[in-house]
């Protein structure tokens, strides 16, 4: 890790520590065209700028093939896609200079207070064998610098498999993301290589509809997960979170569950989510963001799979949610404010003020 100092954050929840699934290691993640993570030089060139381990100012290429693609047509650029891409294609100078892109943002995950670093695939193509291709070198890309295991993500077993054949056991206990109900194979993963895992609500063919059908799912996981000698202290549970823009009651559904499982399972088992997914749609997310992981401590989770750059979990738990920002946005997380007009108009109106 040469220069740069990994210093992590802690952050408390009801339980005791709150784990961090750092999300951000993913070949879904954009960066905008033109933000601040983007930047295109007098020639026309185009690059993604960053900072290696030794403080140095380096930068990956925003590459002529993916200009072609829909997503930047979009104005978005897909940093993680082309790193991996131009790394299993690319000759050794470029493999290094993409790992070296990897090192960075694995270690400002680590350094912000992720506790696993949970990697995926999936977008790099459809084809099964480059995406295994993808995972062999990504997992083995981001080990070289990490001091805390890895969660292996993928909606296909076979790739997960692939990322568990890489791993260095040294680094602790590996994550499986996810066992659900439609692929229960996953948990032979867990057996085999003595694993923690997510397991989440989805149904056998949908998702769950309400706080009741999400509980029901996961405990079916649950003595699954018992009759297989699986223990619970391995265990994360995933309730899924779901954009309030697109229904009201998406994050009291979210937020019940977690009542209702924690007193149902106890404190062995650690309850998480896609904590930001909550946001999706909506003006100010971080303030969004902030007080649904306040009002999902007090509903008892203690785990999130979130972006620590991005989102401040301390100031997350200390939240105040009687000023008024706060305020708003817990109204509309609770199902109080229909249809989120009355944050969306505080928005408008310049309101969502805070330091």
């Amino acid at each position: 890790m040469n220069g740069l100092k990994v210093i992590k954050v802690v952050m408390p929840s009801t339980n005791g520590k709150f784990v961090v699934i750092g999300e951000n290691i993913h070949t879904t993640r954009i960066v905008l065209r033109d933000g601040k993570r983007h930047k295109t030089l007098q020639n026309g060139d185009e690059i993604i700028p960053y900072i290696d381990n030794d403080g140095n100012k380096k930068n990956i290429s925003v590459p002529d093939w993916f200009k072609k693609t829909q997503p930047y047509e979009q104005g978005q650029i897909k940093h993680f896609m082309i790193a991996v891409l131009e790394a299993i294609n690319g000759n050794e100078k470029t493999q290094r200079e993409c790992a070296s892109f990897v090192h960075s943002e694995a270690l400002r995950q680590i350094s912000a207070g992720a506790d696993f670093l949970d990697v995926n695939v999936d977008e790099v193509s459809y084809k099964l064998d480059i995406q295994k291709q993808a995972m062999r070198w990504l997992v083995n890309t981001v080990q070289e610098v990490s001091t805390v295991p890895l969660s292996i993500d993928s909606s296909n077993s076979e790739i997960i498999a692939t990322g568990l054949a890489e791993i260095e056991s040294t680094l602790g206990k590996t994550l499986i993301n996810s066992v659900a109900l439609e692929r229960l194979e996953a948990f032979d993963l867990v057996e085999k290589y003595d694993t923690k895992t997510i397991i989440t609500a989805a149904g056998e063919s949908q998702m769950p509809t309400n706080d009741i059908e999400r509980v029901e799912n996961v405990l079916r996981l649950l003595e699954e997960a018992e009759h297989r000698g699986i223990r619970e202290e391995d265990i994360f549970v995933d309730l899924l979170v779901f954009p309030i823009s697109v229904d009201g009651s998406f994050g009291m559904d979210y937020l019940n569950a977690v009542k209702m499982l924690r007193k149902e399972k106890g404190d062995a088992i650690k309850i998480t989510g896609g904590l930001s997914n909550v946001s999706f749609g909506l003006p100010m997310r971080k303030i969004i963001n902030e007080t649904f992981i306040k009002l999902s401590l007090e509903a008892g989770a203690d785990s999130g799979i979130v972006d620590p750059i991005q989102t401040n979990l301390i100031k997350a738990s200390s939240l105040k949610l009687d000023f008024e920002p706060y305020k708003l946005a817990k109204d509309m997380l609770m199902g109080e404010d229909e249809f989120c007009m009355n944050y969306i108009r505080a928005y408008n109106a310049g309101e969502l003020v805070v330091k």
